[in-house]
């Protein structure tokens, strides 16, 4: 295992490396793993380009386009942090619609996003046809531990105190969530790369497996 500092653009550049490192004549499927504290939107959506430039189309899919129905998904409450840990996101609609098409023997076909939480009804959005190579980038909390088949996993680490300081308001009753699931599943001990974001203008990187 290595740990070493890294700036947010050199942070890219390995993330890039690693994918772009990978067969080039399959299509590839990224789980970029990390509380909303960490952003795993944001840094997911920074590997894009790079990754075009590199030769490998990238699509983009994020959990909260498969959230369950609010029906499901509140009935213990807005804020209960083990439905959130567990009953939140629709991983069945993730495997089914992104994950098994963008693998091995799939139809190459995907949906980027299948429920609408805005009005909790599906979102109606057409499949889409990946084209050779493609990189499917998906960034979401939770994401690792459950049976979701990635080719390649980035889980964004921080400190109990980091996930406090830095939870967007309104959302502290997720705390107990995050606590849960590094003691249940222990997220960095399996990742292909950890990154270590108490600092979000200091991450350093932990490549697990080379």
């Amino acid at each position: 295992m290595r740990v070493r500092p890294v700036s947010v653009e050199g942070l890219v550049d390995e993330l890039v490396s690693h994918i772009l490192s990978r067969e080039a004549d399959s299509f590839l499927r990224v789980g970029i793993d990390g509380a909303a504290a960490a952003d795993p939107a944001t840094l997911a959506d920074a590997l894009v380009d790079p990754l075009r430039a590199g030769g490998r189309p990238a699509v983009r899919v994020d959990t909260a386009d498969f959230l369950r129905p609010a029906s499901l998904r509140l009935e213990q409450g807005r804020t209960n942090p083990d439905s959130f840990y567990a009953g939140w996101f629709d991983e069945a609609a993730l495997a089914r619609e992104v994950l098994t098409p963008a693998g091995p023997g799939g139809s190459g076909k995907i949906l980027t996003k299948f429920w609408n939480a805005g009005t909790d009804r599906a979102a109606r959005e057409p499949y889409h046809p990946l084209p050779p190579g493609a990189v499917v980038l998906v960034s979401g909390p939770v994401l690792l531990g459950g049976g979701l088949d990635f080719d390649f996993t980035v889980h964004l680490e921080l400190t109990p105190a980091a996930l406090r300081r830095r939870t967007p308001p309104g959302q502290e009753w997720t705390w107990p969530a995050f606590e849960r699931y590094a003691a249940e599943v222990a997220p960095a001990s399996f990742a292909d790369v950890v990154v270590r974001l108490d600092d979000p203008r200091r991450p350093a990187l932990v490549v697990s497996h080379e």
